[in-house]
């Protein structure tokens, strides 16, 4: 306990120490021992003096503290407002990245929005036009495959959330804005086949005077499937809508 009250004692010291250079050697010791929590308020009145030759660096490692504090929104913004102000610094390449880095631990579980999942991508990509030769490139490259992952996941669970339940117009059209936004996702094939389920479910669900019609889309729905992957997995089920939408159809045709 009297430690502990010499520590917080000494801390106030240096709070209310009016020596800059004094504030700023604690403010490094702090920063340099992971005590950010200490460091972060000396940082912040440093940032204040006039005249500071060190401005550019204080400034950095304030916006560093709170990252490693894990105050990642706080970081983000601090990153982001030392860009603005010293884009000729040499720490603005690394802050650049430390933008949709801090969007990026921000990024949550795909079950939940992705605001700060496509606020990373922003950020990343910006630091990628601004700074195209940076060695940090490949990672903030790879970081974005790692979220455009997310978001397809989570795009692809919500299609199926509409199939499950039994929203099948809405998951059709899920499905289709689902390929436009990843045309090269790995799911191509089971995606163009919910497509085709997802026809053929709407099709019986529908009012008599919608059946003729949402059973020929489905149909041609189908061609279209088996077109594309002809030796698909889904081949066998896709046969099956096919076969209970032709005789659904010839008995329509039969009664004209």
């Amino acid at each position: 306990m009297l430690a502990t009250s010499c520590n917080k004692q000494s801390y106030q010291k240096v709070l209310k120490s009016t020596d800059f250079k004094f504030k700023y050697e604690k403010a490094i010791e702090y920063y340099d021992k992971g005590k950010y929590t200490k460091a972060i308020p000396l940082l912040e009145e440093l940032r204040t003096y006039v005249g500071n030759q060190d401005i550019e660096k204080i400034s950095y490692l304030y916006a560093q503290a709170h990252f490693k504090n894990m105050d990642y929104i706080t970081a983000a913004y601090y990153f982001k407002t030392f860009t603005d102000f010293y884009p000729k610094s040499v720490y603005v390449e690394e802050a650049a990245f430390m933008i949709g880095y801090c969007y990026y631990k921000l990024s949550p579980r795909t079950a939940l929005e992705q605001t700060y999942t496509l606020k990373s991508i922003d950020a990343f990509q910006l630091f990628i036009n601004a700074h195209p030769y940076s060695e940090k490139v490949a990672e903030a490259n790879g970081l974005i495959d790692d979220m455009r992952d997310k978001l397809e996941d989570k795009a692809f669970e919500s299609a199926f959330l509409y199939y499950k339940i039994k929203s099948y117009k809405a998951a059709i059209t899920s499905y289709g804005n689902l390929l436009k936004e990843f045309p090269d996702t790995d799911r191509k094939e089971e995606i163009n086949f919910m497509v085709l389920k997802s026809s053929f479910e709407l099709a019986q669900k529908s009012i008599e005077t919608k059946k003729e019609e949402r059973f020929n889309t489905t149909i041609e729905s189908y061609y279209a499937f088996i077109d594309k992957y002809p030796k698909s997995k889904f081949a066998r089920d896709a046969e099956r809508i096919y076969d209970v939408s032709s005789r659904i159809l010839t008995k329509y045709k039969s009664n004209e």
